[in-house]
């Protein structure tokens, strides 16, 4: 990679007033990083591929993952609150599927990202 030498000022402004129009505010910014390190834990994106294939109770997800129901519970938690997953009550059970579909790209994008 071929490296830049900035000029005697070291500050391109056209660019830095441009990027500074279009900045996002800071705490759109750090929504972002939070979301984004919700991501960040294994067991999460094992939640989040399952509920990809469809609804399903936490009894579901805590067998096709090989977990207990009380730490697959912990972590709907977490992506609840973060917004990336819903629930629905029928009778006793509660069901769950992921909130709507960015939550799927950003999943598949990260996938395909790390495979090529």
């Amino acid at each position: 990679m071929e490296e830049h030498i900035c000029g005697a000022s070291g500050v391109h402004s056209e660019f830095i007033e441009k990027v500074s129009k279009v900045m996002p505010d800071e705490e759109v910014l750090y929504e972002a990083a939070e979301l984004l390190k919700v991501f960040g834990d294994p067991t999460r994106i094992r939640i989040i591929f399952v509920l990809c294939q469809g609804e399903k109770c936490v009894c579901d997800i805590a067998g096709a993952l090989g977990m207990t129901q009380s730490a697959i519970s912990h972590q709907l938690r977490v992506l609840k609150q973060a917004r990336l997953v819903s629930t629905r009550r029928d009778g006793k059970t509660i069901y769950y599927s992921l909130c709507d579909e960015h939550v799927r790209t950003i999943f598949y994008y990260a996938m395909e990202h790390v495979m090529e």
